[in-house]
């Protein structure tokens, strides 16, 4: 894969390894091939392996995989791989230990790692994210804080690349990574026209949009899903912290404490989340105007509630709209 490619070339590895995703294990490959037949003959281009500490490799699905040996190069990248709620976690990357030394040795001899995916979790087993900015998909991103508390997660970004390591939120990620990787070789116009060609979405800024809260691992405890479940029940009433603790029969400082302990945040903040996920609902599925909506989830004002909205989901009301409006209501 690459080969013939000229001077400047960029050289990058992707690291294949059993039970990978193999559409990840191709993906930038691919798009990085259309980059050079963007740029043209004359345009430095792209050296691509996909290497192994292995001699085998069978990636998800059972597709067996061609690779080479480890060698250097400029761009190391990890793909992600199956993961799910019941799967021990620990257990899989024990028996990723080759390639997780050979991610530690990569990143040791200067090499830009990338994860994608979940790929973050072979990262941070290697001691890449300790100290570092990170994202991963915002579904396992809970459980790479708790696994890597050294790490400063961002689970609303799509891209986050810290003194030399990358990391990509779920899946589809992988193409904004590309995308930056091209327009930084490349230029930003060799970087637009790809994503034409390719119909990428290259203006892409958050996963927040994304987030369905109904997938997230629920806190289990009591107390938080009691209070939460009221607020849900009342999401158009105004906040009033005082009539919630009496609700419930304990002080303001207590419900406070309490719901933190469970959920890692406020009242006000799983409210704010849960007015944002239902108008999300109403944009996608409903003709109301934006206004309508505001006043469906307890916002008066629609500026007030178009910046809670942007900040949430890093789209204005309007745009989500026209971004995720559905057709099949």
């Amino acid at each position: 894969m690459g080969e013939g490619v000229g001077q400047g070339a960029l050289r990058v590895g992707v690291l294949a390894y059993p039970g990978c995703f193999a559409s990840e294990v191709f993906g930038v490959p691919d798009l990085l091939t259309m980059a050079g037949h963007v740029a043209g003959a004359d345009a430095p281009g792209y050296r691509v392996s996909v290497l192994s500490p292995r001699s085998r490799v069978t990636a998800s699905g059972g597709a067996s995989l061609d690779v080479r040996p480890l060698r250097e190069v400029d761009v190391l990248v990890v793909p992600g791989f199956e993961l799910h709620p019941e799967a021990d976690l620990d257990a899989r990357l024990a028996r990723l230990a080759p390639e997780i030394t050979a991610i530690r040795a990569q990143a040791g001899a200067g090499t830009a790692v990338v994860s994608l995916c979940v790929g973050a979790f072979l990262l941070a087993e290697a001691g890449l994210l300790e100290g570092r900015r990170a994202t991963t998909s915002w579904l396992y991103a809970a459980e790479l804080a708790r696994r890597c508390p050294g790490a400063d997660v961002r689970p609303e970004h799509l891209v986050v690349t810290d003194t030399g390591v990358t990391t990509t939120a779920a899946f589809s990620a992988m193409y904004d990574f590309a995308l930056d990787l091209i327009r930084r070789h490349n230029g930003a116009r060799v970087a637009r026209a790809t994503a034409r060609v390719a119909l990428v979405d290259d203006a892409r800024v958050s996963q927040t949009a994304y987030v369905d809260p109904r997938l997230l691992p629920q806190p289990g405890r009591e107390f938080a899903q009691r209070v939460m479940r009221r607020l849900d029940q009342n999401l158009t009433e105004r906040y009033d912290l005082v009539a919630l603790a009496d609700a419930f029969r304990v002080s303001t400082r207590t419900l406070l404490r309490r719901f933190a302990e469970e959920t890692g945040r406020s009242p006000l903040v799983y409210l704010q989340a849960s007015r944002v996920r239902r108008a999300r609902h109403l944009l996608e599925t409903t003709d109301r105007t934006v206004a309508a909506v505001a006043a469906a989830v307890g916002y008066q004002d629609p500026g007030t509630f178009a910046a809670l909205f942007a900040r949430h989901t890093g789209h204005r009301p309007s745009a989500y709209r026209t971004a995720f409006r559905r057709t099949d209501r």
